[in-house]
């Protein structure tokens, strides 16, 4: 419920930092983005619309977070940018990494906040359903590219996977992961957030066997929000779906604003640098429940999502890193 909510208390500052988030367009990623931008984070928002980003960036520009004055927000920001990124495409997801690569400096701060949800039943030209790669698989993709910029930028380096708690719905049907025979679209939006969280605890896992110091892994509940990512619920559940849902929650949910406050706090709160692995709600961590918690499944999770992006898992992490960066060539 909104009077339950939690909002970010650090005051901390980003200058000299980078951030990625992904599908900032719109809903808690592009308030995520004007929170970090008025801490002097370069921000850059990688989306597939690009005529709808440069509207985002110009709304962030023109209007500060409730935190801070119009003042400030002329003089204390930091830089906006944007890359295109669509994670529909492994193709467009290498893309965005090489230019990141390329253009950036470094990456302190990487946010996969774009998904999808209540979608009709779609594969992507890869193959996969859509709702799994656009919340899961590209996701997986991108961060594999981007961690050896990130190790190169660390200490103080944060990965957050925006996750949801509709995750507790879930099971991972491994042997039908692209929902071919059963095709639900809550189910499938339910998978794709419990495969964030397994993604979550698998890579700090193995972050951590690997010596990589300085990455530090979240995942999160946002709270019920009214955002454009049921906009599919009309044709999938019923008619007047999405309209109903959006009324329920702006009654009895999270705004926007609020709703970003997890994933912020992820991003820069001070006790949250001496955490990895961990699911949060409300700015605080959460425990996990049923197969969330199955490290066997997080491990086969890993070696599916691998088989799908045409890699082979290796035993030794930074053998793999590289293997996963000679795509780019």
């Amino acid at each position: 419920m909104w009077f339950f909510n939690k909002m970010c208390t650090s005051k901390a500052r980003l200058d000299g930092k980078t951030v990625v988030i992904t599908g900032a367009s719109s809903g808690i990623g592009k308030e995520t983005a004007r929170d970090l931008y008025a801490r002097g984070a370069r921000v850059i928002l990688a989306c597939r619309n690009m005529e709808k980003t440069n509207k985002a960036v110009e709304d962030i520009k023109s209007n500060p977070p409730s935190w801070m004055t119009k003042d400030g927000y002329k003089n204390d920001v930091g830089e906006l940018t944007i890359y295109f990124l669509d994670l529909r495409s492994f193709k467009s997801v290498r893309d965005c990494a090489k230019n990141l690569l390329t253009n950036e400096a470094a990456i302190h701060i990487l946010i996969n906040n774009a998904g999808v949800a209540a979608s009709p039943y779609e594969k992507t030209e890869d193959g996969n359903e859509t709702t799994l790669q656009v919340n899961h698989l590209g996701h997986f993709l991108l961060t594999l590219l981007l961690l050896p910029k990130m190790q190169s930028s660390s200490p103080s380096c944060r990965i957050v996977n925006v996750s949801s708690i509709v995750y507790i719905l879930a099971d991972i049907d491994f042997d039908d992961i692209n929902m071919e025979k059963s095709y639900a679209s809550l189910k499938s939006y339910a998978q794709s957030k419990l495969a964030n969280i397994l993604f979550t605890k698998e890579l700090a896992r193995r972050l951590k066997e690997a010596n990589f110091h300085g990455i530090n892994i979240y995942s999160l509940h946002p709270g019920m929000i009214p955002t454009e990512i049921s906009r599919h619920s009309n044709r999938t559940l019923f008619r007047g779906a999405s309209f109903c849902f959006n009324t329920w929650a702006r009654l009895f949910c999270k705004n926007v604003v609020q709703g970003a406050q997890t994933t912020i706090h992820c991003s820069v709160a001070e006790k949250a640098a001496n955490e990895t692995g961990l699911y949060y709600s409300n700015c605080d961590v959460t425990t996990t429940y049923r197969k969330a918690n199955n490290h066997q499944c997080a491990e086969k999770l890993w070696n599916v999502s691998c088989r799908l992006l045409h890699l082979e898992p290796e035993e030794d992490f930074s053998t793999f890193l590289k293997t996963v960066s000679r795509q780019l060539l």
